[in-house]
């Protein structure tokens, strides 16, 4: 196990210092900025898997975490100074509102099962929306308004490897999280609420708590995001980017952390691809209608997920070895 543990680790951090050095050794801006918006798109389906995977909480208002952190970090960047201060202070406060806000809603939707707490994150996020549309002095509405980034990241390479250190250190500190004992009692909750109450555990305090870490992480991207553009309207906050990242959870593999970023940059590469292709076949305007076959066939042969299918595909051959190796071979090793 721990020969597996280090393995993975090593993988992990050759494809990290691949990812870091490719805009020195490339000069394509267009695929600098693809990978900057996959791994930003990533740390959000990494904290909806925290809710969907481990806590097993399909929730529809996760943009509205998203949301918040774009428009803290755009608002204050727009009206302070554009500085790498302003910027970090604006995550700051982003991620404490998110966190207030997720806490408060925790409180209160939680105790609901599946489809009806589902329905209930979708109005919430609702309303957070109508007040973004219609708070204009604030906002600008649907109109939306750019800002300034700060100088640092002028040039597109500072601010790809920063989103990557983020996607980092997200990755890292949520795989110690759901490794650790809380992790374990969220999974406990998934498989058996009722039976995780009967030993004596809190359960909604725990769902709380993982609403609380996921809409933090959601916030962070949304800061993110709103940096990568230069602009911010109510889009951040519709129901298209909550179905973004339950969609790259799904393709990914629920439960897995390494499946969301997988399925960020399945989907963002064809979103890419294939509205590209409509500028030289009038077949792909409709890509979308492509996109949703995509979707369908990964779903037919990668049901687990694209991650999970591949590790229950080794688990099962992996269980298969040892069946045969353990089956006798002899009238007398069966008779003993």
């Amino acid at each position: 196990m721990k020969n597996k543990f280090q393995v993975n680790n090593a993988i992990l951090l050759v494809l990290v210092v691949a990812l870091a050095v490719f805009p020195f050794v490339s000069d394509s801006r267009t695929w600098t900025i693809l990978l900057t918006q996959i791994f930003i798109f990533s740390i959000l389906a990494m904290s909806y898997d925290l809710l969907l995977g481990y806590t097993g909480i399909v929730s529809f208002g996760h943009a509205m975490f998203f949301g918040m952190g774009a428009y803290a970090t755009a608002i204050m960047l727009n009206r302070l100074e554009p500085t790498l201060g302003v910027f970090f202070l604006s995550i700051a406060v982003g991620m404490v509102i998110a966190g207030v806000v997720s806490f408060l809603v925790g409180l209160l939707t939680l105790r609901l099962k599946s489809h009806f707490f589902a329905m209930l994150t979708l109005a919430v996020s609702g309303l957070f929306l109508v007040l973004a549309e219609k708070w204009r002095t604030l906002t600008h509405g649907n109109d939306g308004f750019t800002f300034r980034a700060p100088e640092f990241f002028k040039d597109r390479m500072m601010f790809y490897l920063l989103v990557l250190a983020c996607l980092v250190l997200v990755y890292f500190f949520l795989r110690r999280f759901v490794h650790s004992p809380l992790g374990r009692v969220l999974i406990a909750v998934r498989e058996n609420e009722q039976r995780t109450k009967s030993l004596g555990f809190q359960t909604l305090h725990y769902k709380v708590i993982a609403s609380v870490i996921a809409g933090v992480v959601a916030s962070l991207a949304g800061s993110l995001y709103a940096i990568s553009l230069r602009f911010v309207n109510t889009s951040v906050l519709t129901m298209d980017i909550t179905l973004d990242a339950l969609l790259m959870t799904i393709i990914g593999g629920v439960g897995t952390l390494i499946g969301p970023i997988i399925g960020a940059g399945v989907i963002e590469l064809a979103q890419h691809y294939l509205s590209g292709l409509a500028k030289e076949y009038p077949i792909f305007e409709r890509w979308i209608i492509f996109f949703g076959i995509i979707y369908i066939l990964a779903v037919i042969f990668f049901p687990r997920g694209i991650v999970g299918t591949i590790r229950y595909a080794f688990w099962k051959q992996k269980n298969k070895t040892k069946v045969e190796i353990a089956a006798p071979t002899s009238r007398k090793e069966l008779t003993k």
